[in-house]
């Protein structure tokens, strides 16, 4: 085959090209993010629903959707929050469930809900979750001093959100902080009194001069015309002008009796940036956009905003792109240094320029034809595709290396030049592609992890194939027909001597220790035997993390500050808290109470507030936040707080709200929370004590008005008389909307803003003999500590605790009986078990790994006992990259496994082609030896022949990867553990291939021969 092609170069040429030409077309179509679009089998309904208690946000509106929901395809898990005003259900479905038809289905099911839910509650929003919902960049919009915040508002939602979803590649923008206008009425009491009126007159004035007539119309000869009432009003000075009539007859306009103005509506939440307020726009890509192409259309366009909206103040924060310009940068890196020092090596060892020319054309042609593949597999250009791009560039160096070494060689044994490129490809054809697929071996099945993992290392182990498998096509097609090409002229002269100064000193000192080394063979083989089990020891002196510490100058401050507080007092307690750090910091954002977010999946109430900062240097971030610390445990000693790293979209995907081990308890007689004191006194009796409260346990200060109902009949007011009046009193009463082309604006009932004591001895209801009674005759009220939240899932209101300890499981059995003594069904939940799951998945995944390594190996040895010797030489790779890891203080993490897989890739390469050759020279002297001088005769050739590919693929990879550690910022932090890995265990490695392989093989043969 190798033949038949290197005798149509012209063909093989073209073919190449055209192949090149066609990735280079494909490469511009590819998209370009951050992460791969996961579709992350989640969705999030959120419930806005001001004025109402926990309790009765979840038996009113939860509890019929949880109901109406436990019948959806691939269900897998519900859970459900009830808290002040706010509720959230995240429903769970199985890995691989199609989330566009679950998304549908959620929203058809709500649908049909919505008449069973309280008629004055917004529409729930159903949220779906996936990896392109993370914002790319955030977009802060701050009105200048003198304009109207409202007017901002309008401006942004209507012109800035449709001008930025107007770009190529926008598929969303999404605000918070917006604040919208509404017509207030404020009744004059004492004149409506005097006038014999009440405030109902007044509502029904506005309703009625604000009446549309429903689609009426008359006709008028051939011609038909539709009716509209000429009452309706448009602005506060249209209501004042309405009439208002009283039961005696007294009309009068309605703006002698109360005051119509302009008002901004409350808000639940504010967004501020630094100690100003305003909007934030985040702007989310398209799956099929090009991230790198995106940001500078945004950057652009804010430009021109601040040209044309001069009123406004406009900045850019948290641009993801960073990590992604990260991972180009590093790919670029290791191309430009990676053939810079192979061509060095290549100098060293071989003395001419043509091969490392040669290597220079087929390691750029290689990745671009790559680029196919992602195209016909739908793969985009992402951190994950570019880092499994990475993982393949030491192993398409190491196979033209071991290729153009073996062609090399056989022209010294004198074949002719186009019988050597045919030779010396053939030769080593079934050891490259064995070694490529055992490669795969270890990494492919790491695609079946269940999860955002495995859906991660999908495009991640494509992208490996494809380079392995390009550099393969490359290696034994392209390789020798440019070989040839830069050879030709010297094609008649068998080639005798080609190694330089430096590679025949190396020779030399191999040859020493090998011979000292074979001295003492037991000696040596148990001595490495040993290494392994001490060298896989040092795991345990290693950190494992899930990323590695990246130098970050921004940090996240979220404080929960578990008292009764509104969204005006939050504001001013994280003003406080802004101006004590006194500028220190470059920028800063904050989200104060409910966040309008769209596709905001987290949970949030009037009470939390979230501030993210911007350093100068991570030095000032530590400072700043350990007095951030101080100064909220010393001013607010209720409040909980966590300070962290700003988190990226890595964080953000794999983050999860799951506690690590919670105990969970249904109390099965109610089917409701366990009562305050009685669960207190539970509780005191818990078998584990180093526990914390769960979201159904923690308790908030409240006010509990009870109805005096025999009071209420003594008197003949009815019940609802008085739960109206106490609505309008204390909720935000909306009388009717003005709706105009899709803008609404409410005109809302004013009420006093007092002490509630005061209102209910101020206000007055009618009795029925006439006479006016006091509302704090008929409502007692109470201060009384209740449950903040109420949490419930498939079965029904639960309430936990989390559990502290090292050894959580530990106590199961008492937990259980404790909760039988009480008539609480109990169960366990949280990480703890989703880990262990992962982990047992993980081990047989890794099982499966090595059975198809060992098939692979056996196949290409045809024996059952030499695939050992390469399964025994990883560990000692393994063993000398935990070294250098532990040396250089680094972790073991995401990073540094991806390393080791490099490493193991290469040492599994280098070992198969040792073997391998060591098998053609056994055969090939087994005729002309015999006895044991074959077997040493076949060890000590097969490392002289390979001792060049084996040291110039170890050299190039380790010098490739060196300037990584002399580098600094965030694609060098991700990068150092990877280099580590590679550098320590192909240190290791290399000498391993050079000595351990043979001593091993001598001690197989040994004892596997008669």
């Amino acid at each position: 085959m190798v033949r038949f092609l290197l005798a149509r170069p012209i063909a093989v040429l073209m073919t190449f090209l055209a192949l090149m030409v066609f990735s280079v077309i494909v490469f511009r179509t590819l998209p370009i993010s951050l992460l791969p679009p996961i579709d992350v089998p989640q969705i999030v309904i959120k419930v806005n629903y001001p004025n109402a208690s926990p309790e009765a946000i979840e038996q009113n509106v939860l509890s019929p959707i949880r109901e109406g929901l436990m019948t959806l395809n691939g269900l897998e898990d519900l859970e459900s929050k009830a808290g002040s005003e706010v509720g959230t259900i995240r429903l769970t479905f199985d890995y691989g469930t199609k989330m566009e038809l679950a998304y549908i289905d959620v929203n058809e099911k709500i649908d049909r809900l919505t008449n069973s839910l309280p008629s004055d509650l917004d529409r729930p929003q159903v949220i779906r979750v996936n990896t392109n919902d993370i914002p790319v960049v955030r977009v802060q919009v701050i009105p200048k001093e003198g304009f109207d915040f409202t007017e901002v508002s309008l401006l942004t939602e209507n012109v800035l959100k449709k001008r930025l979803e107007q770009l190529e590649g926008v598929s969303l923008v999404d605000i918070n902080g917006k604040k919208e206008r509404i017509i207030t009425v404020i009744p004059d009491k004492a004149t409506l009194k005097a006038l014999g009126m009440s405030e109902e007159n007044v509502i029904n004035a506005i309703r009625f001069g604000n009446e549309e007539l429903p689609g009426i119309s008359v006709e008028d000869g051939q011609f038909r015309y539709y009716l509209r009432l000429a009452t309706r009003v448009d602005s506060p000075s249209d209501i004042q002008r309405l009439p208002v009539t009283s039961s005696e007859g007294v009309t009068l306009d309605l703006g002698r009796v109360a005051k119509v103005q302009y008002e901004v509506n409350e808000v639940m939440g504010q967004h501020l940036f630094g100690e100003q307020e305003g909007l934030v726009i985040t702007v989310h890509k398209q799956a099929a956009a090009k991230m790198n192409e995106l940001l500078p259309k945004v950057y652009e366009a804010i430009e021109i905003f601040k040209e044309d909206y001069p009123q406004v103040d406009f900045d850019l924060t948290q641009d993801q792109s960073v990590l992604l310009n990260a991972g180009i940068s590093n790919l670029q890196t290791s191309l430009i240094f990676g053939g810079l020092f192979a061509f060095g090596v290549l100098f060293v060892f071989m003395g001419n320029y043509r091969t490392p020319i040669i290597i220079g054309i087929s390691l750029p042609s290689s990745l671009v034809i790559s680029f196919l593949v992602f195209y016909f597999f739908d793969i985009s250009i992402n951190v994950i595709s570019l880092s499994g791009l990475a993982l393949g560039l030491g192993m398409l160096i190491d196979n033209s290396i071991i290729v153009l070494d073996n062609i090399t060689r056989k022209r010294k044994e004198g074949l002719a030049l186009f019988d050597a490129c045919a030779e010396g490809v053939n030769e080593v054809m079934s050891a490259l592609i064995s070694s490529v697929l055992t490669t795969l071996a270890v990494f492919v099945p790491l695609v079946f992890l269940s999860g955002v993992s495995g859906a991660l290392f999908f495009d991640q182990a494509v992208s490996v194939a494809a380079i392995l498998g390009v550099s393969l096509l490359v290696a034994f097609i392209l390789l020798p027909m440019l070989y040839h090409f830069f050879f030709r002229k010297k094609a008649q002269e068998p080639l005798m001597e080609e190694d330089s100064r430096f590679f025949k000193l190396v020779l030399k000192g191999y040859k020493k220790l090998y011979v000292k080394i074979f001295a003492k063979r037991k000696l040596s083989f148990a001595i490495f035997l040993v290494f392994i089990p001490l060298g896989l020891g040092l795991v345990y002196l290693l950190e494992v993390q899930g990323l590695p510490p990246i130098e970050k100058f921004d940090a996240v401050v979220r404080i929960d500050w578990n008292e009764p507080i509104g969204v005006e007092q939050n504001k001013e307690r994280v003003m406080g808290l802004l101006e004590a750090l006194e500028g220190r910091y470059e920028k800063s954002e904050a989200d104060v109470g409910v966040r309008q977010f769209l596709l905001f999946d987290g949970e949030s109430s009037l009470q939390e507030a979230n501030l993210y900062f911007l350093f100068e240097t991570q030095e000032e971030k530590n400072t700043e936040m350990e007095r951030m610390g101080g100064m909220i445990r010393n001013a607010y000693p209720n409040a909980l707080f966590e300070i962290s790293d700003a988190p990226n979209a890595f964080d953000q995907l794999f983050s999860s709200n799951m506690p690590f081990y919670e105990v969970r308890w249904k109390d099965l007689t109610t089917k409701r929370p366990v009562d305050e004191e009685k669960m207190d006194a539970w509780l005191s009796e818990f078998p584990q004590q180093e526990y914390s409260r769960g979201p159904g346990l923690q308790k908030e200060a409240s006010v509990v008005f009870r109805l005096d109902a025999s009071r209420l009949a003594l008197y003949g007011i009815q019940a609802n008389e008085l739960q109206e009046q106490v609505k309008r009193l204390f909720g935000a009463y909306t009388i009717t909307d003005i709706k105009r082309f899709g803008e609404i604006t409410p005109i809302k009932l004013s009420s006093e803003r007092k002490d509630f004591e005061n209102i209910l001895r101020n206000n007055y209801l009618k009795g029925k003999d006439g006479v006016e009674y006091a509302l704090d005759n008929f409502i007692r009220f109470d201060y009384e500590n209740h449950y903040k939240f109420v949490t419930a899932d498939k079965g029904g209101v639960y309430q936990s605790v989390i559990l502290e300890d090292e050894d959580p499981s530990s106590h199961n059995a008492e937990i259980i009986k404790w909760g039988v003594d009480r008539n609480l069904g109990v169960s366990f939940f949280g990480q703890y078990f989703k880990d262990r799951e992962t982990i047992q998945e993980l081990i047989g995944i890794l099982l499966v790994a090595v059975l198809l390594l060992y098939f692979i190996l056996s196949a290409q040895f045809e024996s059952f006992v030499q695939p050992l010797i390469v399964i025994f030489t990883l560990p000692l790779g393994v063993a000398g990259a935990f070294l250098v890891l532990l040396i250089t203080g680094s972790s073991l993490n995401v990073m540094s496994a991806i390393g080791l897989v490099v490493m193991l890739g290469i040492m599994v390469n280098d070992a198969i082609l040792k073997i391998d050759t060591i098998n053609r020279l056994r055969v090939k002297y087994s005729s002309e030896l015999t006895g044991r001088g074959v077997l040493d005769k076949a060890l000590f050739e097969a490392g002289e022949i390979r001792l060049k590919p084996i040291m110039m693929t170890s050299v190039t990879t380790i010098l490739a990867l060196l300037p990584v550690v002399f580098s600094s910022g965030l694609g060098a932090d991700l990068q150092r553990p990877l280099v580590f890995s590679v550098i320590g265990g192909l240190t290791i490695g290399t000498f391993t291939a050079l000595y351990f392989v043979p001593l091993a093989y001598w001690f197989l043969a040994r004892h596997s021969e008669p």
